[in-house]
């Protein structure tokens, strides 16, 4: 056979074969029905530690404002940022992760904020977490954490969620934060301060775990100074006086203790 109409038939075979091949895949595409979202699984990292946020909570969320749903969503159609998004702005979920698998499910991965202090204003409580961040408390658990009551200085309204409103009280929060991260960072006092109330004038009364004692503290600064006095009252004035000699100790006066029997 001549050299010519050898390369004829190849070519005309190539040809025949890249038709059957794209007629065979736009075939197989026409009858693939697209993969839709049939369910929603929830994972709480930290649930074992913290329960501030429940998978119903997290679903009722993305029901109500998850633009066009998920279910019977087609997979690849799903926001999923927007679905991270949704969950990032709730003001106990510190992060969020979204994906699709092969099962057609949406899988959402939840990281819950972590509390640092727990405030009792009146019949209203709330959590601060570091970031300085308020959530309200919950009806089916509390975490153990430092409480602080008495007179905050927080215009909090009941189911508030976020920062406070003013740079005055993000101040005071910020130092009250750093004040419970100093207690609970210290090798001596962690543990020890399971209370602090504040008082009328804004001065800050603390009160350990142990004896009869109630420390004037004053307001929130000065930190190292008065946990300072308060580590000498125990070593020196109460070890020498004996554990219920006294029922108050003022730290807030410099370069002295002043313990009152009343």
């Amino acid at each position: 056979m001549p050299r010519i109409w050898k390369h004829i038939i190849n070519i005309t075979f190539g040809t025949l074969l890249v038709c059957v091949l794209t007629g065979a895949y736009f075939l197989g595409a026409a009858n693939r029905k697209p993969i839709r979202c049939k369910g929603l699984a929830i994972t709480v990292t930290d649930s074992a530690m913290n329960k501030f946020i429940t998978p119903r909570e997290i679903r009722h969320y993305l029901d109500e404002e998850l633009e066009g749903g998920y279910i019977g969503v087609q997979l690849d159609s799903i926001n999923l940022s927007r679905v991270e998004e949704i969950l990032d702005s709730k003001s106990a979920i510190l992060k969020s992760e979204a994906f699709t698998t092969k099962d057609s499910i949406l899988n959402v991965v939840v990281t819950q904020k972590k509390p640092m202090v727990r405030f009792q204003k009146g019949n209203k409580g709330f959590y601060a977490v570091e970031d300085c961040t308020l959530f309200p408390l919950q009806n089916t658990y509390t975490s153990h954490v430092m409480v602080v009551d008495g007179y905050i200085p927080l215009k909090i309204e009941h189911g508030h969620r976020g920062k406070p409103d003013t740079k005055e009280e993000c101040k005071w929060l910020e130092s009250i934060i750093g004040l419970v991260r100093h207690i609970e960072t210290s090798r001596t006092w962690q543990g020890k301060i399971v209370q602090i109330t504040v008082l009328q004038d804004g001065d800050l009364l603390m009160i350990p775990r142990e004896g009869k004692e109630r420390f004037l503290f004053g307001q929130p600064y000065e930190l190292e100074e008065k946990f300072e006095k308060m580590g000498l009252y125990y070593k020196g004035i109460r070890k020498d006086k004996g554990e219920n000699a006294y029922r108050t100790v003022d730290l807030r006066f410099n370069g002295q203790i002043v313990c009152r029997k009343d």
